[in-house]
């Protein structure tokens, strides 16, 4: 199981900021997320910039036990 790490906007359409995922890829572990925290969720999160470990990530990147993979909302301001 992944670590999903969760950032504003998508912390709080999941209300948590971090869950146990499980899946073989960085795609394999959003879709589980999507599926466990539905259609507002997955809307956010498909807004998101995704991290594997520190390092910027695509959906066919393995991952392992213990990984981090993060989500990371676009940022504003003014």
């Amino acid at each position: 199981m992944a670590v999903l790490r969760l950032f504003a906007s998508v912390r709080i359409a999941a209300d948590t900021g971090k869950v146990d995922v499980p899946g073989c890829t960085v795609g394999e572990v959003l879709a589980a997320a999507d599926e466990k925290f539905g259609k507002s969720f997955a809307g956010v999160a498909a807004t998101c910039r995704v991290w594997l470990n520190g390092e910027a990530a695509i959906a066919t990147d393995a991952v392992c036990d213990d990984d981090e993979v993060a989500l990371l909302p676009p940022v504003s301001g003014g």
